[in-house]
């Protein structure tokens, strides 16, 4: 398979090339237009658009769905991604241990009786652990879209990015289905591959007993063109539907928890470890 390479691996290098307010008003959230980090997310996802097909998801999805890359528990797999910072999104530019425990607090806050829907909002990024074992972060970070089909205007730089996309000119892929037939529901159909779908595997994999609630939110949060745009529906089934409120309420917080105000995080992790005891433990395969 051939992979294309545009420059610079923006995996490689972290610029943080920006300063940010303590708070943010949400329409200053996902500004893919301008701002200091404008360059390093255009980078990421031009590169992300040209490579992401339907063979090179398939042949991910035979690298990582046996679980085979590493053993470790989960709060160590969330510590690890200090050493991460996501070069696709324009809000933050600091480590995603830190925005995972905002996350996690922003839904402990208001859904106190959620345990696991607190525990998904630590873990829901823990994915991007394989840019760290030498996946570029074009395939790990940044929103989510089927491939195998028309790929749709509000995926985020659709109208110039996709045009060195193989599958954006096949005569199938590029139909409004494409491969899949009407309502065939989301789980037939092949997503772009990142952190997501990876995570929801390992989970899978591992048999951890999060609810499907929160495998939904694990799986999709980062497919915005659907629970952000409304686009896709016509892929749905009747249980995509259902779970898709869950969806956007998780939204709301991996996205407003972002700010510059950091948690004490050796503060809160007994508490968030008596959740992953719960749901996630001991040792899992990744």
């Amino acid at each position: 398979m051939r992979v294309v390479n545009l420059g610079p691996d923006p995996s490689l290098v972290y610029r943080p090339d920006t300063a940010e307010k303590q708070c943010k008003d949400k329409e200053d959230y996902r500004n893919f237009e301008s701002g200091g980090l404008f360059d390093r997310v255009f980078n990421t996802y031009k590169i992300m658009h040209t490579n992401q097909t339907l063979d090179f998801v398939k042949q991910k999805h035979s690298e990582w769905s046996h679980c085979t890359h590493s053993q470790m528990g989960v709060m160590d797999a969330v510590m690890s991604l200090d050493q991460l910072v996501d070069e696709s999104d324009p809000d933050v530019d600091f480590p995603n241990s830190f925005h995972a425990f905002q996350t996690a607090e922003g839904i402990r806050r208001e859904h106190p009786d959620n345990d696991w829907f607190q525990l998904v909002g630590l873990i829901h990024d823990i994915g991007k652990t394989m840019a760290l074992w030498g996946e570029p972060q074009w395939a790990v970070v940044g929103d989510t879209f089927p491939v195998g089909c028309r790929f749709q205007n509000s995926i985020v730089f659709a109208e110039n990015s996709f045009q060195d996309n193989p599958n954006s000119s096949d005569p199938v892929y590029s139909t409004e289905c494409g491969i899949y037939t009407p309502n065939c529901g989301l789980d037939k159909v092949n997503m772009s591959w990142g952190h997501d779908e990876y995570l929801y595997r390992v989970m899978k994999y591992n048999e951890c007993s999060i609810p499907e609630e929160g495998l939904y939110m694990i799986r999709f949060h980062s497919f915005y063109p659907w629970h952000s745009h409304g686009d896709y529906m016509h892929l749905c089934n009747e249980k995509d539907l259902s779970m898709l409120p869950w969806v956007q309420e998780f939204n709301k917080f991996d996205l407003y928890t972002k700010t510059t105000e950091l948690p004490d995080v050796e503060a809160l992790k007994p508490y968030y470890q008596s959740l992953i005891d719960k749901y996630c433990p001991g040792t899992i395969k990744w």
